[in-house]
């Protein structure tokens, strides 16, 4: 790893200096030229590094990002979330226990709070009750003790805007697949001006930095984007303010959609909404949504269920994604074990296909 402390050394000059609304001296987006930037390859499968490179870093940090990129992901993902003040961040749970140093940080002990968040009372210390400067001050670590310890403790919670430049100063171009995360619980607990919602301020962003376009499009290949929700409302919503393509998230058959503790009026009265799997995997549900998303994304075992640790029989779910013209966007199961050996080889040939 020894090319990734060069990269995270003008990486953060970057954001020190070239990434604040409030710093006049921050880089116009023209300057970040993609014209020639080696282009976004699109005749094969997307390498998306999911909160980065997390099997090395902690997740979700720009060191993570960096790293992704730095090993030839086409795409970063994140999950945006929002702070007290209304500063989309990024970070995957809406509680800071698993991944940072909180519990240990004295000063925000009486932080500690219990909140329904998809119809499931959660206990912990929750982002929304922290200024963007409070999360900066925390530190970020492995979900997994598993996973490479030595890397904790070094690392601050990112801005989208700071994930958004990650990706704008790369020396080729390199599209951001972020995350509308628990919109229905954000909106609840955080309260912009003019009456804005978490999805206002989540698309404002992405416009500001220059992402727009249909999926394929001039504008898109200029700076690929994909949006992404387990809440179908987010993603109806913001089809209203973007046409950059959307995502569908579903999750485990028993997890209710994002969409869950929405208040709809029913005869009047307010009704707490909870979606089951069944209700949006149904065709008419598919028929419904492919007028918003360009995709589904399901769970892995929604499409091939595990049976005593083993593979069971597929699901009809790709199937019917397929004849409602949505494409699927999860990585695919091979279709027989292969050697180390062979698999390596076929990673290298694609590499070298690449250009790398």
């Amino acid at each position: 790893m020894a090319s990734l402390t060069g990269h995270i050394s003008i990486i953060v000059l970057v954001l020190l200096f070239g990434g604040s609304k409030a710093n006049p001296a921050a880089p116009s987006h023209s300057q970040l030229d993609v014209n020639h930037k080696k282009p976004l390859q699109t005749f094969r499968p997307y390498n998306i590094a999911h909160r980065g490179s997390n099997g090395e870093l902690p997740e979700e940090t720009a060191a993570a990002y960096l790293r992704a990129i730095e090993e030839g992901a086409d795409f970063i993902e994140t999950d945006i979330l929002a702070s007290k003040d209304g500063h989309l961040i990024c970070f995957h749970d809406v509680t800071l226990d698993e991944t940072t140093d909180v519990a240990n940080r004295t000063e925000f002990a009486h932080r500690k709070r219990t909140y329904e968040v998809q119809g499931a009372k959660v206990t912990g210390w929750f982002i929304v009750d922290f200024t963007l400067k409070e999360l900066k001050s925390l530190r970020v670590k492995q979900r997994f003790s598993f996973r490479d310890q030595r890397y904790n403790g070094k690392y601050q919670i990112i801005t989208f805007e700071e994930f958004i430049l990650i990706a704008l100063y790369a020396d080729r171009i390199v599209g951001i697949y972020p995350e509308i995360k628990n919109p229905v619980f954000i909106n609840q607990h955080v309260k912009w001006s003019n009456g804005k919602k978490f999805e206002d301020k989540f698309v404002e962003t992405l416009l500001r930095y220059g992402y727009k376009g249909a999926y394929m499009s001039e504008d898109w290949l200029r700076q690929p984007v994909f949006i992404q929700s387990f809440a179908p409302t987010s993603l109806i919503s913001v089809s209203n303010m973007t046409n950059s393509p959307k995502v569908f998230l579903i999750d485990d058959t028993k997890t209710p959609t994002q969409d869950t503790n929405q208040l709809i009026s029913v005869h009047l009265k307010p009704v707490s909404v909870v979606q089951s799997y069944y209700e949006i995997t149904s065709n008419a549900y598919l028929a419904f949504i492919r007028n918003y998303v360009i995709g589904i994304g399901p769970w892995k075992d929604t499409i091939v269920p595990p049976k005593d640790n083993y593979l069971g029989q597929p699901t009809d779910l790709v199937a019917r994604a397929h004849a409602h013209n949505l494409q699927e966007w999860t990585k695919p199961y091979p279709k027989k074990q292969k050697k180390a050996e062979a698999l390596l080889h076929e990673i290298a040939n694609m590499l070298k296909d690449d250009g790398y």
